[in-house]
């Protein structure tokens, strides 16, 4: 029956943050969900400003904070192992949720606005490129163990998950970050660019540089040298082109 209740608990999790996902290219690129980025209840910019960041601030917090290593240490003293990453999925989403509910737009100024047809094209191709490499990466770590659905299966079959391991498959020869650099495609290609979506391009800009030095210190206490040379060797966002060539036998960063 435990092992039934965290199938079920890893399912919900995962569908909760299949949604939100979703919702987020829609909410960021201004498409087709009820709330976006650039609509919704007005508010004074001194409120605006004030809520945004701190919506901003707890999911970078709840982000970072639960995908520590020492955290979950402690955590799975409370929560079992096996539903330890669903529930940091659950947590994650559940603050992404809030965010497109509570989030105020603020239309003014307008930083840019892109009238010329091909570079709107442009623009949206880059976007949707983005949204693209984040889904791809996770298939190239293991896309249902970063989102729990192998912990919770493994558990209900009674059998242990391997070790994690390093490698380095395709995007990952080339930039060591290609989640987080296809984040940033994705917040930054937009033909029409206002104070709102500036402020949380920056913003989320900002998260994800300190993330990956928090998750960088851990891949190093984790693997060690293997990290190391694999950080001198691959750029962090951008291709060291110079340098490309990475030995087959490193394995990739899971996080």
């Amino acid at each position: 029956m435990n092992g039934l209740f965290s199938v079920l608990y890893g399912l919900a999790a995962y569908a909760f943050f299949l949604a939100a996902f979703l919702y987020a290219m829609g909410f960021v690129g201004n498409l087709a969900v009820p709330k976006s980025i650039d609509t919704g209840p007005g508010a004074s910019l001194g409120e605006a400003l004030l809520v945004n960041m701190a919506l901003m601030g707890l999911f970078a917090v709840q982000h970072s904070v639960m995908a520590r290593q020492g955290f979950k240490r402690w955590w799975t003293r409370i929560v079992p192992q096996p539903v330890e990453r669903s529930t940091y999925v659950l947590a994650a989403s559940t603050a992404l949720a809030l965010l497109y509910w509570q989030w105020r737009p603020i239309p003014e100024p307008v930083i840019w606005s892109v009238g010329n047809s091909t570079a709107v094209w442009v623009l949206n191709a880059v976007f949707w490129l983005g949204w693209a490499m984040v889904l791809v990466a996770t298939f190239l770590l293991n896309h249902f163990e970063l989102f729990g659905l192998s912990q919770v299966f493994a558990r209900l079959t009674n059998r242990a998950l391997p070790e994690p391991q390093f490698r380095t498959p395709l995007l990952y020869r080339h930039v060591r970050h290609p989640i987080y650099l296809g984040f940033l495609l994705a917040f930054w290609a937009t033909p029409h660019m206002s104070a709102g979506h500036l402020l949380f391009s920056i913003t989320t800009s900002g998260y994800i540089l300190i993330g990956i030095w928090f998750e960088e210190r851990d891949l190093i206490t984790q693997y060690g040298e293997r990290y190391r040379t694999y950080r001198r060797q691959v750029g962090m966002l951008l291709p060291r082109w110079r340098n490309r060539r990475v030995p087959r036998g490193h394995v990739e960063p899971g996080s």
